[in-house]
């Protein structure tokens, strides 16, 4: 209807010649030529964005870019991850002695995913990196004993939750491909892509390829996270730390990267008193550095925060950090206080 108005309102029009072979008359001023009618119609609109998820998704799915199988040696070091052989099986030592065998511990590659319900893409895009600890499973321990998908849609926010299974269900800490020079760069690649056709539209990508990446590490997840930040070649990515009881070492690590990082990222360390030495030394670590830090919950995550939330209990509460620490649903809490991801729209709770 617009373009056929247009048309008419031209053909109605006194054309440029008719206009200038009238006189003007003395009592009124002349008439300024009309502007010709525009030849095309008017520019179609954009794409309309992705809407938001009307319920919650989530998936396991194999990767390729997976901690585990992992076939080099220990880094320092010039011995095989796998140094144990019985037969046609090769297993991992670790350092309490045990034996664990590649085929049963090093070889699952999933990964969880999870949307929120509410996830909008086209807003504001965050993706929570959750690395679980020693003798878990992803839908034992993650999903059902830690509630971390559920925590992360109670937040409110437009998070996107990755976790990848480490060691399956045994004691050991191993970072697996994690210890590989840029494996974390792939890592966050490929769960972007995964991300996307989970969401189900590809003008889903360029979020998920472009969101800050806040890496959550309970217990045994600490030796991931610090490799990964270390030497996984994303940094440019990572927009906090959050470490829930898992400061069981590599503080150095941890010191020179917020150190390098401080002014676009944010350090929370929640701790019983397993790892109340090793807190103290990174505390110590960002003394030397000069930079600032608090031993109380901030109101914002914002960066340049550092913090350390502890002693909250003794070892009998570390089992149950990650859903009770210095509150219950401390996961939640924390990425409740990360500022810039809206609120899911419709969020009983947001």
């Amino acid at each position: 209807m617009k373009r056929r108005a247009l048309l008419l309102g031209a053909l109605l029009m006194p054309t440029a010649a008719h206009a200038q072979s009238r006189k003007p008359s003395k009592r009124q001023a002349p008439k300024p030529a009309a502007k010709p009618a525009p030849r095309h119609a008017a520019k179609s609109a954009p794409p309309a964005p992705p809407p938001g998820l009307k319920e919650a998704k989530t998936q396991l799915v194999a990767f390729d870019a997976s901690p585990f199988p992992y076939r080099s040696v220990i880094p320092g070091t010039t011995k095989p991850f796998l140094d144990a052989r019985d037969g046609k099986r090769r297993g991992h030592t670790t350092g309490r002695g045990d034996v664990y065998w590649e085929e049963v511990v090093y070889s699952d590659r999933r990964s969880l995913l999870y949307l929120p319900q509410g996830f909008d893409p086209s807003r504001p895009v965050m993706i929570l990196l959750f690395l679980h600890g020693q003798g878990a499973t992803l839908e034992r321990d993650v999903v059902l004993r830690q509630g971390v998908p559920r925590q992360v849609d109670e937040s409110g926010k437009n998070i996107a939750l990755v976790a990848p299974q480490l060691a399956y269900d045994a004691l050991d800490s191993s970072a697996g491909n994690f210890w590989r020079g840029g494996h974390f760069a792939k890592y966050l690649d490929e769960a972007a892509e995964r991300l996307m056709r989970l969401y189900g539209d590809r003008k889903a990508g360029r979020g998920f390829n472009l969101a800050p990446v806040t890496i959550a590490a309970y217990s045994g997840g600490y030796l991931s996270a610090a490799y990964s930040l270390e030497r996984g070649g994303a940094n440019h990515r990572v927009n906090g730390l959050i470490l829930l009881d898992a400061l069981y070492g590599e503080e150095p690590k941890f010191a020179a990267w917020f150190a390098a990082r401080r002014r676009q990222a944010f350090l929370l360390s929640a701790f019983t008193d397993s790892t109340k030495e090793e807190n103290a030394s990174l505390q110590g670590l960002l003394t030397k550095r000069r930079i600032p830090f608090t031993r109380t919950v901030p109101k914002e995550l914002t960066p340049g925060t550092a913090c350390f939330v502890g002693p909250t209990g003794g070892l009998d509460m570390h089992g149950d950090f990650v859903t009770r620490a210095w509150q219950p649903d401390p996961l939640k809490q924390a990425l409740s206080m990360i500022p810039g991801y809206a609120p899911v729209h419709g969020k009983k709770n947001a």
